[in-house]
């Protein structure tokens, strides 16, 4: 699918907005039974370092991440290789509520450069829906220079959205790669267990990381770098179908996922049959291996919020 990259005028204000980004929609608490919900996953190669950047012929690669948005309309955007600044921009001029969280590279933070002065680079959340609660956190196990990490936000109707970019399957971070997909899949599991969970990222290989009980949808039939974009969903979010758009300010195409969001009820019929298989079970519901207790934390840096030009952090250590 071929989208018109000419930009739109930018709206001020949630009225004006509505005609882009449907804003309307935040302001539910609970979506109807059997709504869509739709995930969009990008990686935007924006650091200014990387070899695909050239490709990114910025800030062309913002112009077209801000088209695809407003051309799907999704619920939620999980973003890698991004920019602080960037995905800020991208929030205000879609409507949408940004969280991010910067990573660490070579010991210190990574400014994004070529331009300067974007920020820090790391992976972003987009929802619709105003985020009441943030957690990050880096994978206990770690290989290469870049430490990888997780960021997930809990929205207003009742959906977790995570994201994360795991180590590579070269020869030095494939250990990294393999073991972080065990403790996302233990992640992802505890967080479904209380409420619905979706998951968007690059996670740098072809076999999911989803938990038990969780679907998994691939840009397998992707032109660039296939097969390694994943989005999961827990059980409250059913029939997933995925399309692979064309990206062509970005080494990675985009994945987007649409799913039926059950009803309140039932989401919570689901949660208790998921806590009653577990305890009997009686082991975590996580790749069948036992996992350490998760100790989440805010970001107290990253938690911004730019739907209205908020720049203050909401963090307090959760």
């Amino acid at each position: 699918m071929i989208v018109n990259l000419v930009v739109r005028p930018v709206a001020v204000g949630c009225a004006l907005v509505l005609a882009v980004s449907g804003c309307s929609r935040s302001s539910r608490t609970v979506p109807p039974a059997g709504s869509t919900y739709t995930l969009m996953q990008m990686n935007l190669c924006l650091s200014g370092l990387a070899g695909c950047y050239g490709k990114a012929a910025y800030p062309a690669v913002v112009e077209e991440a801000v088209a695809r948005i407003r051309d799907a309309h999704p619920d939620a955007v999980t973003f890698n290789e991004s920019c602080r600044a960037d995905v800020a921009r991208i929030a205000r001029r879609t409507g949408y509520h940004l969280r991010f969280t910067s990573v660490i590279y070579g010991g210190e933070r990574l400014r994004c450069v070529r331009p300067g002065g974007r920020g820090l680079f790391g992976d972003a959340v987009l929802t619709e829906a105003a985020v009441e609660r943030t957690d990050s956190r880096d994978f206990e196990a770690q290989a290469g220079p870049e430490r990888r990490r997780w960021l997930c936000v809990t929205t207003r109707v009742e959906v977790d959205v995570c994201t994360a970019h795991l180590n590579t399957r070269s020869r030095i971070e494939v250990a990294g790669n393999d073991a972080q997909c065990v403790e996302l899949a233990a992640l992802l599991a505890r967080r479904a267990s209380a409420r619905a969970v979706t998951f968007g990222g690059d996670v740098n290989r072809r076999h999911s990381c989803a938990p038990d009980g969780m679907w998994t949808r691939t840009d397998m039939s992707a032109a660039q770098a296939a097969g390694l974009q994943h989005v999961y969903g827990s059980g409250a979010l059913r029939s997933p179908s995925a399309e692979v758009v064309t990206a062509t300010h970005s080494d990675h195409d985009v994945l987007l996922v649409r799913a039926q969001l059950t009803s309140a009820s039932e989401r919570g019929e689901l949660l208790r049959r998921h806590a009653v298989e577990a305890e009997r079970a009686h082991r975590p519901l996580a790749l069948g291996r036992e996992v350490a207790p998760e100790h989440d934390r805010r970001d107290r840096d990253d938690g911004v919020d730019h739907r209205r030009g908020d720049t203050e952090a909401r963090g307090e250590v959760g």
